[in-house]
């Protein structure tokens, strides 16, 4: 069920947190730092907020941030969210060569990094696209791909914010 933003405007902070706390994968800190915002004229000025706290974050924490996320098209305990983007795209049906290469891409990711591979699932158009990116993806610096995988956490955070929110500006 989606809130209002009028709604949200009002809601004490233990509140708010619970309703947002889960847009960014297991960091409701992120919620707990954009309360102070309030009131939020759009979606979108939410949303803002709600980036401009994990870019303000430390660097520790942008990495905590990145590493609450799972990895994509494996097994394993997912939030709902994670669970019907990945879904959506049939990440959790693979089988074969496919599963394979999405194994391997996943560990050198991983392994390269520190933290899993993030793509803003529903903004791509199918498996083979994500598979595109990640074999690109992994090939960067840390640095580039540290700050391509917080941006992928903000799109993800924005379709979440456009399922929970209801826009009314």
């Amino acid at each position: 069920m989606r809130t209002s933003l009028a709604t949200l405007n009002t809601i004490d902070r233990s509140a708010f947190v619970a309703l947002l706390g889960g847009i960014f994968e297991h960091s409701p800190w992120v919620a707990e730092a954009a309360f102070a915002q309030r009131p939020f004229a759009s979606r979108d000025a939410l949303h803002a907020a709600m980036v401009a706290a994990v870019d303000a974050a430390s660097h520790e924490r942008r990495l905590a941030l990145l590493r609450a996320h799972p990895q994509l098209a494996r097994p394993g305990a997912l939030t709902s969210a994670s669970a019907a983007e990945q879904g959506s795209k049939g990440l959790d049906r693979l089988e074969g060569d496919e599963a394979a290469v999405f194994d391997a891409l996943n560990t050198a990711y991983a392994a390269r990094f520190g933290f899993p591979f993030i793509i803003a699932v529903r903004g791509q158009r199918d498996r083979t696209a994500i598979m595109a990116a990640m074999s690109e993806r992994v090939r960067r610096g840390v640095d580039e791909e540290h700050a391509a995988a917080l941006a992928e956490v903000a799109k993800i955070a924005r379709f979440r914010l456009e399922d929970a929110i209801a826009d009314e500006s």
